[in-house]
């Protein structure tokens, strides 16, 4: 059974290119091996969503 990481004292950060203005961001936190947890940036007291590492991975290059 896979247990969901204690998000209490996360770093979270957006991306570099977010602009100042705030809009539609994501944020992600560091540190947590073998999965990203995810939130959405106006929302930053609600759910966070954790991605595994591979499935991020795979996400992220998609972008590219």
């Amino acid at each position: 059974m896979e247990t969901r990481p204690d998000l209490t004292g996360a770093r979270w950060r957006k991306s570099s290119y977010s602009g100042p203005s705030g809009g539609d961001c994501v944020e992600v936190a560091d540190h947590f091996p073998g999965t990203v947890p995810v939130r959405d940036s106006k929302n930053p007291t609600g759910p966070a969503l954790i991605i595994g590492a591979g499935a991020w991975q795979a996400f992220v290059d998609g972008l590219r």
